[in-house]
């Protein structure tokens, strides 16, 4: 695979994704902090389900030092609509004490200090607050990278590594909003996806 086709490809999915007018989880908040909280809550979540359970927790705890001094229980209480969400809620609760105590990093090896944030939560915070390039490797975006033949590790460290050889910086900050809009929405049928993208692959 080559640069040129690859990123010919891409533009081609990012047609179909730009139809979708979707919001993901990690857009449209006001402050970074709730930009990282939403991506951590998003794992395994809807983003629809995300955005609503996240804005009812903003609006309950504003700042992360109030969000870090609260009960975990009630934190837990508006959080049952999240997979997952007593780790989660733990989770955002150590974080935000962290953030209230030292600020919020702007550099990946110290973000993925925080509890409950890998290097994809890490990286869908960086691309959306626009201050690094960067590929976040969710489900969408391994699964169409292996189907574009634009990867092949089964490690998603390794699959961003891949891509970052394939793709310029400019298309970084591109990929995850672009794939993951075409997988939520297209992905639903796995015959509707295949068709598109073999359609796209076959130029």
């Amino acid at each position: 695979m080559n640069s040129k086709l690859a990123i010919k490809q891409f533009r081609e999915i990012s047609k179909f994704a730009k139809k979708t007018n979707m919001r993901l989880a990690a857009e449209g908040w006001d402050k970074p902090w709730k930009i990282l909280v939403a991506t951590i809550m998003s794992a395994q979540t809807r983003d629809e389900v995300t955005i609503e359970v996240a804005t009812k927790l903003f609006n309950k705890f504003g700042t992360p030092k109030k969000m870090g001094e609260a009960k975990l229980s009630e934190i837990e209480s508006i959080m049952k609509r999240i997979n997952y969400y007593k780790t989660k809620s733990k989770n955002i609760k150590g974080s935000c004490l962290l953030i209230a105590k030292n600020g919020l990093s702007e550099d990946l090896e110290e973000l993925i200090k925080l509890p409950g944030v890998g290097r994809k939560t890490a990286n869908v915070f960086l691309t959306e607050i626009g201050k690094k390039p960067a590929i976040a490797v969710d489900t969408h975006v391994f699964r169409i990278s292996h189907k574009m033949g634009w990867a092949k590790s089964n490690n998603r460290d390794k699959v961003e590594k891949e891509l970052e050889e394939l793709f310029p910086k400019k298309y970084w900050s591109k990929l995850n909003s672009g794939l993951v809009r075409f997988g939520k929405e297209y992905g639903r049928s796995k015959m509707q996806e295949d068709a598109i993208l073999e359609g796209i692959r076959k130029g």
